[in-house]
């Protein structure tokens, strides 16, 4: 239909249709009725089953999936049913991340090329998804219409109201087949699997560098760029994340906005604060697969590990030495030596030489 075509035309030229509460403009009227419910709480779609309202009648359909157990269509059969054989049909051309869902190959390509099409009218952000636009604009418009019935904390999706109601019940309904560790989202069940499996699936194109996660190829890319666009108003260190500035932060106004119930502890980060309560609990989530120890950390399974395999990926600059871990205290440690020692010629590169030195040193905390 012409009108449709018109509709459409909007979005490349024009956007008639303006709140009056926010300066959002839209290019469909149904569009700014939907977004008027945001200012208005209205929320005229209720399920018969349960007390659940919603603002919009697409949202109650979807819901309504949830006591029915109706999928959406064949299509979405099919993609279900890809959860059950581990199909991945999609894959990226740039790298070996493979997909279940054509629109989150599409999305991850925009890794690659840098696209960001999704773009917010009240300031420059863009974003690669729609989603992470919606989340963006309702830190303009202050909606937050989730909260939290035990602390009143409140969110601006549902989704993010239902990982924090687990911090309260403790539930951790995503548990790996192979060790005894479990979590909240199945996102992290996701990336904890590939610790066992090897899979490194975000790959640089710049180099051969490969991830696990998504973020973590983000900030390595960030180091071919240089690009830290986020900047301390007191000390002028700059970094690649917002999310690091935050953290950063909190150093130089001393918030530790985390605190254990049990105890008088308290952390900047919350990550932190769990690996804390594990303390209390007696919780160790992360498992040996060779023999029975168990740890509270990922980074202590990891140190671990490494005593059964004898990596020793750190070398000394200094000597000789290798370690599994800590080598920025060795070479410390070594570096002193050779300062406040007279050491002549080159010896220090052998292992003969290496083994005086320390012994040495030893024999000096024994005089003194």
């Amino acid at each position: 239909m012409k009108a449709h075509l018109t509709e459409h035309m909007r979005i490349h030229t024009e956007r008639p249709y303006s709140c009056v509460h926010c300066n959002l403009c839209f290019t469909q009227k149904g569009s700014l009725v939907k977004h008027m419910r945001t200012h208005t709480g209205e929320r005229s779609f209720s399920c018969i089953r349960c007390n659940a309202i919603f603002r919009q009648e697409s949202s109650l359909m979807r819901h309504n999936r949830i006591h029915t157990g109706e999928l959406f269509s064949k299509d979405w059969l099919n993609v279900h049913m890809r959860t059950h054989t581990g199909e991945r049909p999609f894959s990226c051309v740039h790298c070996n991340a493979s997909f279940s869902i054509k629109a989150h190959l599409i999305q991850h390509i925009r890794i690659h090329t840098g696209e960001r099409p999704y773009s917010c009218v009240r300031c420059n952000a863009s974003f690669t998804r729609k989603d992470s636009l919606v989340k963006h604009v309702r830190r303009h418009t202050g909606e937050r219409s989730s909260s939290c019935i035990h602390c009143n904390t409140s969110f601006s999706t549902k989704y993010q109201l239902n990982m924090h109601m687990r911090t309260h019940t403790g539930e951790r309904p995503f548990s790996c087949v192979q060790c005894n560790a479990s979590f909240m989202m199945k996102a992290h069940l996701t990336e904890h699997m590939r610790s066992h499996s090897g899979e490194r699936p975000y790959s640089c194109v710049r180099c051969n560098a490969s991830f696990t996660r998504k973020d973590s190829l983000v900030k390595h890319v960030h180091r071919h760029t240089g690009e830290r666009s986020s900047s301390c108003i007191h000390c002028n260190t700059s970094f690649s994340t917002k999310y690091q500035l935050n953290m950063h932060m909190r150093t130089h106004t001393g918030e530790r906005p985390f605190s254990c119930v049990q105890c008088n502890a308290s952390f900047l980060m919350k990550a932190h604060l769990i690996e804390h309560m594990r303390i209390h609990s007696g919780e160790r989530p992360y498992s040996c697969v060779r023999c029975n120890a168990s740890f509270t950390r990922k980074g202590s399974l990891v140190k671990h590990v490494r005593r059964h395999t004898g990596e020793r990926s750190f070398s000394c600059i200094h000597c000789i030495a290798s370690f599994s871990d800590k080598i920025a205290a060795h070479c410390a440690h070594v570096a002193l030596i050779m300062e406040t020692r007279t050491h002549k010629g080159s010896c220090l590169s052998t292992e003969t030489c290496y083994r005086k030195v320390y012994a040495d040193k030893r024999c000096e905390k024994q005089v003194t």
